[in-house]
């Protein structure tokens, strides 16, 4: 929208740790993992077996090596480098689109997940969902966040989205929902039974930024949080209601 033709993009996996993945062929959406450079990989198992609610790993956690993985599951790397890392865990979660090939895609990070009743919803689902939305009621999303909220004894999760552009939330909020429930079938179940309730919020994409920047948090190497918890949750609803008690 901003070039006014197509770009060829070729992705990179990299941190401060280590080079981990590469797009090996342009027209494919993964990523290779380099496993000849200084850089052991081990994968946990993204479950509840292995992560508490909040994302962070349990003791127990079960550790896979390479040729253990399967394909099409969800997993938080941990690696040791020959820089001097021992089993760091990145934060990401990646899933396996060819075993073979060493070939993934990033799903989301370990503590940016939504799974209140057992709706397991990732990033990688909120992006998708928010994207075909935005595209269907032809309106640009610049930031979004969820929150998960107790709602009548059951679940709730509140959407915060971020546009410049004029769009009917209650049309965004039917569109979101619908894409959801066909990207992640626990979701669809769960919005029959525990999670009764979808709420959205379209706010100036300035309100975003200006709490990033509250937060110390400003700059392109910092990212808003696609999902809050505990303090930040906290932290951006009374934002919100400081800088909107004037209106």
């Amino acid at each position: 929208s901003l070039l006014g033709r197509p770009l060829i993009y070729i992705e990179t996996y990299l941190a401060s740790e280590g080079f981990l993945a590469f797009q090996a062929i342009p027209n494919r959406k993964s990523m290779r993992l380099v496993l000849n450079n200084g850089v052991f990989h081990e994968f946990i198992p993204f479950s509840e077996a292995n992560f508490d609610e909040n994302g962070n790993v349990k003791k127990t956690a079960k550790t896979l090596k390479i040729d253990e993985v399967e394909e099409g599951k969800d997993y938080a790397l941990l690696i040791t480098t020959c820089a001097g890392a021992w089993r760091y865990l990145i934060g990401d979660v990646v899933r396996f689109i060819s075993k073979e090939e060493s070939e993934i895609i990033i799903t989301g990070r370990t503590k940016h997940f939504l799974s209140l009743c057992g709706e397991h919803l990732s990033v990688d689902n909120m992006n998708k969902a928010i994207e075909l939305a935005a595209e269907e009621l032809n309106f640009r999303v610049k930031e979004f966040t969820v929150l998960g909220v107790p709602y009548k004894n059951l679940f709730a999760h509140h959407w915060f989205v971020g546009s410049d552009d004029l769009v009917d939330s209650e049309k965004l909020k039917e569109a979101l929902d619908s894409h959801l429930k066909a990207l992640n079938d626990d979701y669809a179940v769960e919005r029959k039974h525990a999670l009764k309730k979808i709420e959205i919020d379209v706010l100036p994409s300035s309100l975003f930024y200006d709490w990033m920047r509250a937060q110390g948090k400003e700059g392109g190497q910092n990212k808003f949080p696609r999902v809050l918890k505990g303090e930040k949750a906290d932290s951006w609803q009374q934002f919100l209601k400081e800088s909107t008690s004037g209106q």
